[in-house]
């Protein structure tokens, strides 16, 4: 349900923006939305027994003095319907829109072992090559056996596992007996 009433925020946003507007305040707002990992201010923007102007103005005083106008007041329309905890979910989907605008998306590459930059861009490429897209990814550690590569709002998930292709290889072998 909150995606359904985030995307229409976020629609609504895109329709009365630039692309150089919605990026400033895509940033803006994943700023905002990385607040609400601290506990305190969590608590704060959902509790019920805190009125909605003093979160509309805890947000706004966030935001600075400096702020666009019409991020302002989106900001107040979305504290005067009581939805400021929709805020994390909004700056997801607004940047999952200006990913999709631009076509630029981000991914993930999980390994033990570290990639090298010309490993990154040849499947940077391949992943080009493979959905029209230009696809930027990062790296991160884990104890992965294998590499796993993924690019979230694209629903691309693409895991290469010593541990499963040894079940297969085994698993092949005993059929073919």
């Amino acid at each position: 349900m909150e995606e359904l009433i985030a995307n229409r925020y976020v629609n609504a946003l895109v329709d009365i923006t630039t692309s150089e507007e919605r990026v400033a305040f895509s940033e803006k707002l994943s700023a905002i939305a990385d607040a609400f990992s601290d506990d305190s201010v969590a608590e704060m923007l959902t509790s019920p027994l805190v009125p909605a102007d003093k979160k509309t103005s805890f947000v706004l005083d966030g935001l600075g003095e400096d702020s666009d106008v019409k991020l302002q007041n989106f900001i107040k329309i979305i504290g005067e319907n009581s939805r400021l905890d929709l805020l994390p979910v909004v700056a997801k989907r607004l940047n999952q829109a200006i990913q999709k605008e631009t076509n630029e998306y981000e991914g993930v590459v999980k390994s033990s072992n570290t990639l090298g930059d010309a490993e990154l861009a040849e499947l940077e490429t391949s992943l080009k090559t493979y959905t029209g897209s230009t696809i930027k990814l990062t790296q991160e550690q884990s104890d992965l056996d294998g590499i796993k590569v993924s690019v979230e709002d694209l629903g691309i998930e693409v895991n290469f596992s010593k541990q499963r292709v040894k079940e297969q290889l085994i698993d092949f072998i005993t059929k073919s007996l």
